[in-house]
């Protein structure tokens, strides 16, 4: 196969025992999987795609309820148990183990992934999204987070797909005001990609039923929330080599989540960008390529367990 067609960016599908997930590929070598968070789509990963795709097949998903992909209507179909399930098939549709990179929502699932097939994943990358328990225990115990939070009570209403479509879904591009640092620019054709999946039937209510389906929120969405029931820390270990990336200006989920997290992860590497927002990705996407690919190529993994935790206590702290 020529270089030219190595990277040539292929729409695919994959048809799995519910939906059907629509995915894009690039490049040829080991799979890295790339799953997104609210209210992304498969193009939130375009930077990563053509930065790795010269030596790995970047597989970018539109997770059930985005985009091109299939959006089952009651919001129990979008519970943590559906939503692995499609990593699970996915995964071997793609002819796994693949490496793992997961930012938001993606992330939250790709947590709970990671603790239940972990021999379908190489190593793990999460971009600022919490693991279940510390989330758990910061909803609880941190008055911060539960304000931080509040927005799901929005997230999870009857009114959220009226209000977050307003004005050309301005509250929804109020996300793109910080991707415009380092000499990068948010150009109209990426305005008309989001605004194009945002605007397709359902685009808008399969994200937030990810939402309406979680029990992980704070008391102010009413119940079933956070004080309403107990993690087992024993059926949330994760296993696999794990490089956390946390972009510390995020003003939804706090730095806090960070603390205690190698108590959960056996191989954990913490990366803390300092200016980065929730959006670091698309702030700083040279540095974070860097930084997946030096893990994912073994020149920066940490493989010491008893290294790695006492390396992530000292970041943290």
């Amino acid at each position: 196969m020529s270089h030219l067609t190595q990277h040539v960016l292929q729409h695919r599908y994959a048809a799995l025992s519910e939906v059907k997930l629509h995915y894009v590929s690039q490049g040829e070598g080991p799979v890295i999987l790339f799953v997104h968070g609210f209210p992304e789509f498969w193009y939130a990963w375009k930077a990563q795609i053509d930065a790795l795709s010269a030596s790995y097949r970047c597989v970018a998903v539109d997770m059930r309820g985005y985009n091109l992909s299939d959006k089952p209507i009651p919001v129990s179909a979008y519970g943590p148990k559906q939503i692995v399930g499609d990593l699970h098939e996915l995964v071997a549709h793609l002819g796994g183990p693949v490496y793992l990179v997961a930012h938001d929502w993606g992330g939250a699932m790709a947590w709970e992934f990671a603790t239940r097939f972990p021999e379908q994943i190489r190593k793990l990358v999460i971009i600022n999204a919490p693991h279940a328990c510390t989330m758990h225990r910061e909803l609880r115990e941190n008055p911060a987070q539960r304000e931080a939070s509040d927005y799901f009570a929005l997230f999870r209403s009857d009114k959220a797909e009226r209000v977050l479509s307003e004005d050309n879904f301005a509250r929804l591009q109020q996300m793109f005001e910080t991707w415009d640092v380092g000499g990068h620019r948010v150009t109209r054709e990426i305005r008309h990609r989001y605004l194009d999946a945002w605007s397709r039937p359902g685009g808008l209510t399969g994200g937030l039923d990810w939402y309406r389906a979680s029990r992980l929120v704070p008391p102010s969405c009413g119940t079933p929330n956070v004080e309403d029931f107990e993690l087992d820390p024993r059926n949330h270990q994760v296993t696999v080599p794990t490089m956390v990336i946390w972009g510390e200006r995020d003003t939804a989920l706090l730095p806090s989540l960070l603390d205690g997290l190698d108590a959960y992860v056996r191989d954990l590497r913490i990366e803390r960008i300092p200016e980065g927002s929730h959006w670091v990705h698309h702030e700083y996407p040279e540095r974070i390529n860097a930084l997946i690919g030096g893990f994912f190529d073994g020149s920066m993994a940490v493989t010491n367990p008893t290294h790695a935790a006492s390396r992530a206590t000292t970041q943290v702290a």
